[in-house]
């Protein structure tokens, strides 16, 4: 039996440790950096902040103690939101041992450096006795879905693909199928720039614009992710699989989507500083990984006029509707030139 850490109680990490944790296959613990928060949980068995209405099951430890959640822990699974994983990872490094793996379930890039999670822990993991083996998971997964035990299908990668089939063999369970890359570029990518994308297609349905709009609008999109993706070193492939098309097409039309919902949301008037205290410390990656894009895609001269008009958006730049009317009046060309 393998020991489970996951460091973050947001929504996803909740899910996931729930779903290792019902399994009975591992033993599990879940980190909140808060007292208070890691002690109503315990109280309650239940996240009633971040993931209401899920029981976790009694085999699921929870602390606040980071010490105690990665201690003797094979695996640690980060879904610490990007925006604070810098300075947690910081706290954590001296923590951990070179034979633990850790594993990045944080979809987003940091801004300043545009760097992709994993890098960012490498960065961050710099003592002798800090683990080298570093991957990511990712793919289409709604976590309230996934803590409610239905069939979800994500890619876990590592540098080394050995490591990649290790952790798809021991982490894969009847609920959730993991698939195995080396392609930690295209799979971190896929997954931070399709929530730029999903803003956009919340903005396409709170305007009303129709299925058609949508349809487009996603299609384009997965055309701005490759373009950057491959760019950076991915590998075409990867973008057209789970964590590329997969989760570009469940968060652009799921009504679970946090990143679709801002989109909806900016189409009805409102700032984005309203949108995110209505969000009640819930993340939305999308809203910063925006920013880092445009960053990233400015090094490797790549063309993002999806993500561009979104960052306009939400900085005040520009409406909804006349971002929507830009994209379309843009110099027509062939498609073909468009999709590489």
């Amino acid at each position: 039996m393998s020991k489970i850490a996951v460091l973050g109680a947001g929504a996803w990490g909740t899910a996931l440790a729930i779903a290792w944790a019902s399994q009975q296959r591992h033993e599990v613990t879940l980190w909140s950096h808060r007292d208070e928060h890691a002690l109503e949980m315990q109280k309650s068995r239940e996240n009633r902040k971040y993931l209401p209405d899920f029981p976790l099951p009694n085999r699921l430890r929870v602390t606040a103690d980071a010490a105690e959640a990665v201690k003797e822990a094979e695996w640690i699974v980060s879904a610490i939101p990007s925006q604070y994983l810098r300075a947690t990872s910081q706290q954590l490094a001296p923590l951990l041992n070179p034979d633990q793996v850790v594993i990045s379930a944080t979809k987003g890039l940091e801004i300043g450096t545009h760097l992709r999670m994993t890098a960012l822990l490498q960065e961050c993991f710099v003592n002798d006795r800090a683990p080298d083996r570093i991957g990511v998971l990712s793919g289409p997964s709604f976590a309230a879905e996934v803590a409610h035990g239905q069939p979800t299908a994500v890619t876990v990668a590592f540098p080394d693909l050995k490591d990649a089939i290790r952790t798809q063999h021991a982490l894969t369970s009847e609920t959730l199928r993991i698939y195995s890359t080396d392609d930690v570029v295209g799979v971190e990518l896929g997954g931070a720039l399709k929530n730029v994308i999903a803003i956009a297609a919340g903005i396409v349905t709170g305007l009303e614009l129709g299925s058609n709009s949508t349809a487009a609008l996603i299609v384009r999109g997965s055309a701005e992710i490759t373009r950057l993706a491959v760019a950076a070193g991915a590998q075409r492939e990867t973008l057209a699989g789970l964590s590329g098309t997969g989760d570009l097409i469940l968060t652009c039309t799921g009504a679970l989507s946090r990143n679709r919902s801002v989109g909806i949301a900016l189409a009805q008037g409102r700032d984005v500083r309203t949108i995110l205290d209505s969000m009640d410390g819930k993340v939305a990656e999308g809203i910063r990984t925006t920013e880092a894009a445009l960053e990233l895609a400015a090094t490797l001269g790549v063309e993002m006029p999806i993500t561009r008009q979104i960052h306009a958006i939400l900085n005040g730049v520009i409406d909804p509707q006349r971002a929507i009317r830009e994209l379309m009046q843009r110099p027509a060309r062939k498609e073909a030139d468009e999709l590489n």
